[in-house]
């Protein structure tokens, strides 16, 4: 007796299923890769932003020291005396904002 070989068809959607299966094979970890790439790349990005935001934080901490060293009564004074002129008390006013309710 001779031994028959049977062929199995494959169908037109077991063809698409297995298409479908080694792309998703192929795709998924390349995927994986550009996406942990692209996480890393702004992470990076992150991290310089903080480093800037740290940096300008510093300068305006610096800034508004010196501003209140400059804005100080015995600046004004000694500036003022620099300049011939003279600090008078009785002539500054106080304007007081009045509570809505």
């Amino acid at each position: 007796m001779r031994k028959v070989k049977k062929r199995i068809k494959i169908g037109k959607f077991e063809k698409l299923l297995y298409t479908f299966a080694i792309l998703l094979t192929v795709s998924l970890p390349i995927s994986i890769v550009f996406s942990k790439a692209t996480l890393s790349k702004i992470n990076f990005e992150v991290e310089k932003v903080k480093k800037e935001i740290q940096k300008q934080n510093k300068t305006n901490q610096s800034l508004s020291m010196k501003i209140n060293e400059l804005a100080s009564l015995d600046k004004i004074e000694e500036v003022a005396k620099n300049e011939g002129l003279s600090y008078n008390n009785d002539n500054i006013k106080t304007v007081e904002e009045e509570d809505k309710e």
